[in-house]
């Protein structure tokens, strides 16, 4: 089985040093909720996110929520060939579980990670579906214990999605940067076996996703 993980990813809570900016409390008020429990989310605090840590790669819950639709609506995840892992920007890992079915609405996702970072398991009848536990990109990688793990980034060697799934090993570990802007920090792109560029103009995370997986199912299914 491969691994998926959407690196770095721009996913969390809002901060707590921007619980007191008024798009933070608007934005919390609308939605009848906390501001410690809501996603941070460009479309809706752009002002609070300006200046602060990391700034562009942070505030696209979308990104993801994209990215994880793509790969649990494809024969690749139907059929359990793939495991699917979430590392956040604050190094936050989310362990995606067999047979999930991830809201097509963005609103309802929004509620469903949002539950999920509070109460850290989302689960029916016992199944798990997600969990969530602090650890960086490097622990994670040495839990899964990939024989390759793959990056795929505008600073690697070119390629193409087919001629790197040609290549794949059953047991690697695919890396796709889960935000809008910027590069891999070192610490993750020092675990990569191989860096791969797969395009002339950077593509987005859900873009990368699909076509990388779909080259795979070529390769186990056709």
């Amino acid at each position: 089985m491969i691994s998926l993980v959407l690196a770095e990813s721009s996913l969390e809570l809002v901060p707590k040093k921007l619980h007191s900016h008024p798009s933070v409390i608007s934005h919390a008020k609308k939605l009848g909720k906390n501001p410690s429990g809501i996603l941070l989310d460009n479309s809706w605090h752009f002002a609070a996110l300006k200046g602060i840590d990391n700034e562009i790669k942070r505030g696209r819950p979308d990104l993801v929520h994209f990215s994880i639709l793509e790969a649990t609506t494809i024969p690749l995840y139907y059929e359990n060939k793939v495991s699917i892992f979430i590392h956040t920007i604050g190094d936050k890992v989310i362990r995606v579980g067999e047979s999930v079915s991830i809201p097509k609405s963005y609103h309802r996702f929004a509620g469903l990670f949002e539950k999920l970072f509070l109460e850290k398991t989302i689960k029916i009848n016992n199944h798990r579906l997600l969990s969530i536990k602090d650890q960086s990109f490097p622990e994670l990688i040495d839990e899964i214990q990939p024989s390759q793990i793959i990056g795929l980034s505008t600073m690697g060697k070119p390629s193409t999605f087919e001629k790197i799934s040609i290549n794949l090993a059953n047991d690697c570990c695919i890396v796709v940067g889960g935000f809008q802007k910027g590069h891999f920090y070192d610490s993750t792109m020092n675990k990569f076996t191989q860096m791969f560029s797969v395009g002339n103009i950077p593509l987005e995370a859900h873009v990368v996703v699909a076509r990388m997986l779909y080259e795979y199912e070529k390769t186990i299914f056709m």
